[in-house]
Formats: C-alpha cells, structure tokens, sequence
C-alpha cells in the first residue's frame, strides 16, 4: 500500500471538522472586502497615491494601479469588428529527461487563423524545434524545464508575429496565460534577460504593425484588486512592518469580487475598467508596452465566469482595439457552451500538443538516426526502468 490512509483519514476529518470556521472567516472577509471596494470605488486619485506609497515602502509591490475608470466600472459587449482576421497561438515542449535513452528537448507551437464571415477554411500552423547537443545548454548550463518553458512563451509571440503580417489590419492575436514574461527562477538571469530583451522586439513590432495583441488568464487565482483594497485597509504603509507579507484580506480573489453568485460586479459578457499591473517587473515594460488587464465576464447569467485578459498599453489606449477585442474574446467564448473558453485558443492547442506516442515517435527516430551514424547511444535509466514496470506505475514522481 502506498498512502497510509489512516493518517489521510485523520486530517481530512480535521479539515471537515474546521470547515464551517474557515467558510464563516472567509464569508466575513468577503464583506468587508466588497464594502470596501464600493465605497472607494469612485476615489481613483486616492487609490493611485496609495499604490505610489506602498512603491515607497516596496518597489515590488504587486497590484492592480487605477487609471482614470473608477473601480466599478463595467462595460457591456460591444459590436463585433468587421474583417478582423484572429490569430491564436500556443505551445507545448518535452523537456530534458535525465534518464531518457537520448538527451534532447522538443518546443512545438500551434497557430490558427481565422478570417470571420470571409467563408475561409481555419489555417492552422505548425512550428516544431528539436533541440539537442549543445542547443541543451546555456551558458554552460543545463536548459532547465523554466528555460524551456520561456522559450516556448517567446515563440508562441514570434508567432503571432509572423503570421500576421500576412493580412490585413485590423488583426487581433492572442495567446493562453499571462503576456508578462516569466522567468529567471532558475539561476539563468543572463538567458532570460536575453529572451526579454528579444520578448520585447516582438511586442514592439507588434505594435508597429497595429496588431491588437492579449494573454488569455482562465480561472484566475490573482489578487491585484484585492490586493489593492488591502494596501487602503492598511492605512499608513510607512508604519506596516514587512508590508508584502500583510494579507487582510488573505483568501478572498479578484475571481470572487469580480464573479461573486447572485451578485456578480460584471453581468455576463461585460468587462471591468482597464487597471495598470504594479509589480517588479514595471521596469522591463515601459512606454507602450506597459502592461495592463481587465477582468471579462466569459460566462452566463446564475454562472458567472470571470478571466483576466491581459494587453499592452498600445491596446489599452485605444479604445476601438479594446472594444474589438473584448467583442471578439465574448464571441469566442460562447462558442464553446457551457464551459466558456476561446475556441480559437482551443484548437491551438490541439495543434501544439504533443502526444504521448508521437513523443516516443521522436525519441526512437532520434536514436536509429545517432546509431546509424555511428555515433554512442546510451539506455534509460534503471530507475526509469523499474517505474515503467507493469503494474509499478506511480503519480506525481
């Protein structure tokens, strides 16, 4: 037996046993949390000299930093833009396996394009890089599975670059997950400054180009917002003692405030005023390449589902890119029913996947091809042997 299910039991008996205390704690933050949103909703001055004096006390303060919108506003869908060619990229990698037979690592990006009420056909594109020997390295080092993945966000935007500048404007791109770049977790500060340095030569030609471009967030965990009425709670910051470890209002969301049952801040298909991302990486996003967000209600009324769609300043300062956008996102949402989520960014990823067999496809042509040049090959590792094993598999290792 591999769980000690007696101990399991225990504390999943204790977490029941807690469980109305933690729903009454939460229940009562999120009152406190809406009430304090609704009566500084309007106070958007307020609001910005507060995110300037927790900056004073913690440049890497992250949070949602107000415009000029007051922080309940809400925008209803607008029309669809006419001609608008869409373009949706994303990607999927095999990483480096230590105990593979063959050492090598495979980035795949899938894009789709679709010209609405043209009668065309999807495009659908298909970039796959093998990379191996001393493409495995950086600096000296290892690629770990972060500088995989960071390679994989680059060329999901080189993409979305590419492709369109082969149609007419006006294009809009977007992508799953964050348009912030992440990284550098890994040691491999040199790497990621490079890859962000060349992250935003992409977003800058985009821009040129007139190309409204987003990162698609489902199911957010964020709290900016939120984050932003704990700073106003707290008062006087420069009395807070370690002031990014004070949560007040610790388990309540943007998800919630924004998508609350019964009494959702956005009705279905409306978006929220456009907010500035405050974090540490401001720095490395200046100009119109700041980067922005906005909350979108994707889902129907009795089920609301808001998602954090976020833009570069280029977007957020036109308002006919951000109207065609937030029209575009609603309608590709509810193409996909009940479980709302852009059909576009859908099929891209059923391009980009890699599958299980076609990864062992790779892996044993690679391995015929290296044998039959004559060059060494190596065998799995025993460990990897044994856990592959009928009946031995386990999850999570």
């Amino acid at each position: 037996m591999a769980l000690d299910f007696q101990q399991i039991y225990i504390k999943i008996h204790e977490i029941g046993a807690t469980a109305r205390q933690r729903r009454e704690r939460l229940e009562s933050l999120r009152r406190e949390a809406r009430a304090l949103f609704c009566q500084t909703a309007q106070d958007v001055d307020a609001l910005r000299d507060k995110v300037e004096s927790a900056k004073a006390v913690d440049p890497a303060i992250r949070c949602a930093l107000p415009l000029k919108e007051a922080l309940d506003t809400h925008h209803p869908m607008p029309g669809l833009p006419l001609n608008a060619t869409l373009i949706a990229a994303d990607g999927s990698q095999i990483p480096l396996d230590r105990h593979g037979p063959v050492q090598y690592c495979l980035v795949n990006v899938g894009a789709i394009v679709l010209q609405p009420g043209s009668g065309l056909t999807p495009q659908t594109f298909t970039d796959s890089q093998l990379l191996y020997d001393d493409e495995l390295y950086v600096d000296g080092n290892p690629l770990t599975d972060g500088m995989v993945a960071l390679k994989r966000d680059l060329d999901e935007r080189r993409k979305l670059d590419e492709l369109s500048a082969q149609y007419p404007a006006p294009v809009i791109t977007f992508t799953d997950g964050p348009i912030e770049l992440w990284g550098a977790k890994d040691g491999q500060d040199a790497a990621f400054s490079q890859s962000l340095e060349t992250y935003k030569t992409v977003l800058s030609r985009l821009q040129t180009n007139g190309v409204t471009t987003a990162g698609y967030v489902d199911k957010p965990a964020a709290d900016l917002v939120v984050r932003l009425l704990e700073l106003m709670k707290l008062g006087d910051l420069s009395q807070v003692e370690n002031l990014r470890a004070q949560h007040p209002f610790r388990g309540v969301s943007d998800r919630w405030l924004f998508g609350e049952k019964g009494n959702p801040l956005l009705e279905p298909g409306e978006r929220s005023a456009v907010f500035q991302l405050q974090a540490r990486s401001e720095k490395d996003y200046r100009g119109l390449l700041a980067l922005h967000f906005f909350y979108l209600n994707v889902g129907t009324r009795g089920h609301p589902w808001p998602v954090r769609v976020e833009i570069p300043r280029w977007v957020a300062d036109d308002p006919e890119k951000l109207d065609a956008l937030h029209a575009v996102l609603i309608e590709q949402c509810r193409v996909m029913g009940a479980k709302p989520y852009p059909y576009l960014l859908h099929r891209a990823h059923e391009t980009a996947v890699v599958k299980h067999e076609e990864k062992n496809q790779v892996e044993q042509m690679l391995l015929m091809e290296i044998r039959r040049a004559g060059e060494e090959t190596d065998d799995g590792s025993f460990k990897q042997s044994a856990k592959d094993l009928s009946g031995r598999g386990r999850f999570g290792q």
